[in-house]
């Protein structure tokens, strides 16, 4: 079984240099797909740069077009059985190829989700690791003390020769927070607990997220018009109707340099556009209370206590009608959506 890793990147050339080299030291190997979203960066260069080490399928748009399309496209070009989605700007942990190779020999049907981590101390940095700040963060990178500026940086010799120091810096969730780490804890709790869940593809991954190539593509891969708070859900969705499984990967690790706190820039309580284009297209009563999980979550949050949704089983159950609640009433109380 062959597998293919999709890489999509924008303007994270720094941070991307680091994800190859997190490929090149895996345990087994991968085909690698990295497709440039039309960065003006130096990403071009850091491809060719690494092309001197390892083989790399490389694809540039001109102008962007998105994360959804760049996968798309990315998947198009590779050849691998099973395909892997990762971003540019996060680390594959040495088992990484691996474990989803595993997993999905154990499973011909399998969507695959693994283990999202982020490493702290990464927000201030554009390319962790030169220290070169993001931009709007020079004077606060240049007040830091040397000795704390060094511990923040993530390096290649790191990758290859001591791993372990990096995964000590790292904490569960794609972001710092309480609520992207309850929201990573419950769909990981429902993956390894709760596999016959109707409504698993929830907790499907826009990183470190598997699936087989014949699968994606019977779908039409991602769609394209959907934003990405859920057009990594939406797939998934359309792949459990199709017969395939939402399942967790064990020891698919990977490790998000992140640029950002919490979901400030994506938060879907803001972002009320996703839910009406995914309940268009799929008429589904659990569309309708996605928001209403999320919102559980936040701190303070605007559900009553009896009304939280703090599980993908509460959520199904939910969706089924079975609680006894009007959770239409409810949606009225969150900001900015009825």
């Amino acid at each position: 079984m062959r597998i293919s890793v999709v890489i999509r990147s924008k303007d994270e050339a720094g941070r991307l240099r680091l994800t190859l080299a997190s490929l090149a030291r895996q345990s087994v190997r991968a085909e690698v797909v990295v497709v440039d979203d039309g960065s003006s960066d130096d990403t071009p260069e850091v491809i060719e740069e690494v092309l001197r080490i390892m083989p790399v399928t490389a694809i540039r748009h001109e102008t962007p077009r998105g994360r959804a399309a760049a996968a798309n496209v990315g998947a198009q070009a590779a050849t691998g059985d099973v395909l892997v989605f990762l971003d540019g700007d996060t680390l594959a942990g040495p088992d990484f190829v691996a474990a989803h190779a595993a997993a999905h020999a154990r499973d011909e049907h399998l969507c695959g989700r693994g283990e999202t981590f982020h490493l702290r101390q990464t927000r201030l940095l554009l390319d962790p690791e030169t220290a070169a700040p993001q931009p709007g963060q020079a004077e606060r990178v240049a007040r830091l003390p040397a000795a704390e500026l060094e511990a923040m940086k993530v390096t290649r010799r790191q990758i290859a020769d001591d791993f372990g120091a990096i995964e000590r810096r790292a904490s569960p969730g794609v972001y710092p927070g309480a609520g992207p780490r309850a929201l990573y804890e419950l769909e990981i709790a429902a993956l390894r607990e709760h596999p016959d869940c109707a409504v698993l593809w929830v907790a499907a991954a826009g990183s470190n997220q598997s699936v087989r190539r014949r699968d994606f593509l019977a779908q039409g891969g991602f769609d394209e018009s959907l934003g990405h708070i859920v057009e990594h859900r939406e797939l998934p969705l359309r792949l459990c109707q199709a017969g395939c499984r939402m399942g967790f990967v064990p020891g698919a690790r990977s490790y998000h340099l992140i640029h950002r706190s919490g979901w400030t820039g994506v938060d879907p309580l803001r972002q009320q556009r996703w839910e009406e284009d995914l309940y268009r297209r799929h008429r589904l009563p659990v569309v309708k209370l996605l928001v209403v999980l999320w919102a559980s979550l936040a701190s303070p949050s605007p559900v009553p206590p009896e009304a939280r949704i703090l599980s993908l089983p509460a959520l199904e159950r939910a969706a089924r009608g079975e609680t006894g609640i009007d959770y239409a009433a409810v949606r009225r109380n969150i900001p900015g959506f009825t």
